[in-house]
């Protein structure tokens, strides 16, 4: 028994530093000592504890539209389209084959001419199971390009205007941003052949002939 009150306030103080738990890292890298039973008043707690941060709303510049998705005037001709979305990059590997193909088949050609080529790749790969659903599908299939050896994309110069043009092209016919003439075509041909295919010819444009 503990003969005075002097030494029964050592002998708590004794036991509550052997009953401290061990040591926590703090946010500021500096330990935090964790005594049991003893409550800490809410004003201490918030000088240690890290306080959750303002969520702020996106401001209008975060909400800003990419290039590509800047707004399209229903009324915007297709050299305007053409120049607003002339790029070296098609953004994606569906969109690089597209453009190949409207490259390699009709790069000489007048924009509706491109665009009629563009259309025909992207109906063929819209028609629920005749054709390859994919365009990169589309353009492998066999022996339907003559431009494609093998299963690799030809290169193409991509600093050309050219290529770019195709690029906007890519992009104008898979948002479907205007039509064209050949809108349901699923074939084409150049001119200067005469394949007498039995199909129904839609459209001449440049220097194809258009069939469904």
């Amino acid at each position: 028994m503990l003969s005075s009150p002097r030494s029964a306030l050592l002998v708590l103080a004794a036991l509550s530093a052997s009953s401290v738990a061990p040591a926590q890292v703090g946010p500021a890298a500096e330990p935090l000592i964790s005594y049991p039973n003893i409550t800490i008043a809410d004003s201490v707690v918030s000088e240690v504890l890290p306080q959750p941060k303002e969520v702020l709303a996106p401001s209008e510049a975060d909400e800003a539209p990419v290039a590509d998705e800047a707004p399209v005037s229903p009324k915007a001709d297709l050299a305007s389209l053409v120049a607003q979305f002339r790029s070296s990059d098609p953004g994606s590997r569906e969109l690089e084959c597209l453009a190949v193909g409207i490259y390699f088949e009709s790069k000489s050609e007048p924009l509706a001419g491109q665009l009629a080529v563009g259309e025909v790749i992207a109906n063929r790969a819209n028609s629920k199971g005749r054709f390859p659903s994919s365009y990169c599908g589309v353009l492998f299939q066999r022996s339907q390009f003559s431009f494609i050896r093998g299963r690799s994309l030809p290169a193409v110069p991509r600093s050309s205007r050219q290529w770019q043009t195709a690029v906007a092209i890519a992009k104008i016919v898979h948002k479907d941003l205007k039509d064209s003439a050949a809108d349901d075509a699923l074939f084409f041909h150049a001119k200067r052949v005469s394949p007498r295919w039995k199909l129904k010819r839609v459209a001449a444009i440049g220097n194809h002939i258009f069939y469904r």
